[in-house]
């Protein structure tokens, strides 16, 4: 009978399996409402990559690119508290630039954090923009991310940052029940995790900037590997963070317009 019973598990096991890959192509294939998002999605990867580098219309971008250097800083100074680090000071400058000063910390945990911070914060917003109330979530967690970019700010321009977006994301909580918000929320995802992709090709592929943090990381960690090849490293997580960022949106958010719109009245005021 055993060779019966080990025949009659290995059915059981396949047509669990079979069950369990059903499920997964079931929840990851797009509803006409996900479709949308998706082609929104490549229209503001493709406006942004157009957008990045022409003179006059790049103009567009530069409020954007300066949150996203504040996340970067943020994600530094974040970590740097986690490892008891003194913040001094986090600061934003006209030419996209930005600064984390802070003493003591652990260097190998800080000097990616940067990075592969702003990226993971950056797909946790395009996941959340699939949904209104999770995008409504996400603004109260970019908004707390703001808050202590502000109180480690010591120019106006990063103040002013701080301010100008936390104020978008207000009057677009009201208006139309979130709507906005939730294509706020996916353009500033989108927005930092191709401004990640970018910055580290351009610091070490095609500059190849020598005091990028990935040259600081090579140095802390012995010259093991080097920046360029850190840089790549960190290139490719935070690819997977942004390509998990869309797929875990496609399976965990179902739900049509309207029943968003329904669900985001109840939550907040």
């Amino acid at each position: 009978m055993a060779p019966i019973d080990d025949f009659t598990s290995y059915e059981h096991y396949l047509v669990a399996r079979q069950a369990v890959t059903e499920n997964a192509v079931n929840r990851l294939t797009p509803t006409d409402d996900q479709k949308t998002i998706l082609i929104i999605i490549g229209v503001y990867t493709a406006a942004i990559l157009v957008l990045w580098n022409m003179p006059i219309a790049k103009i567009v971008l530069s409020p954007f690119k300066l949150l996203t250097v504040g996340l970067h800083e943020f994600s530094h100074a974040f970590v740097g508290c986690l490892t008891c680090a003194k913040i001094d000071s986090i600061e934003i400058d006209p030419d996209e630039g930005g600064v984390t000063r802070m003493r003591g910390g652990i260097p190998m945990l800080t000097l990616p954090a940067g990075y592969l911070g702003s990226s993971l914060i950056g797909a946790i917003l395009v996941m959340c923009g699939f949904n209104i109330m999770a995008s409504k979530i996400a603004s109260i967690f970019l908004g707390v991310c703001l808050l202590f970019t502000l109180w480690w700010a010591k120019n106006w321009l990063t103040r002013g940052i701080g301010i100008a977006f936390i104020g978008v994301m207000v009057f677009l909580w009201w208006l139309a029940h979130g709507v906005g918000l939730k294509y706020f929320v996916l353009f500033v995802g989108v927005m930092s995790c191709l401004y990640c992709l970018w910055d580290i090709l351009d610091d070490l592929v095609f500059r190849k900037i020598h005091e990028s943090d990935a040259s600081k990381f090579a140095k802390v960690c012995g010259s093991c590997m080097s920046s360029r090849v850190w840089g790549i490293f960190w290139f490719i997580i935070s690819l997977v963070f942004f390509i998990a960022g869309i797929l875990i949106g496609l399976a965990a958010f179902k739900e049509d317009q309207q029943t968003q719109q329904q669900q985001a009245q109840g939550f907040g005021w």
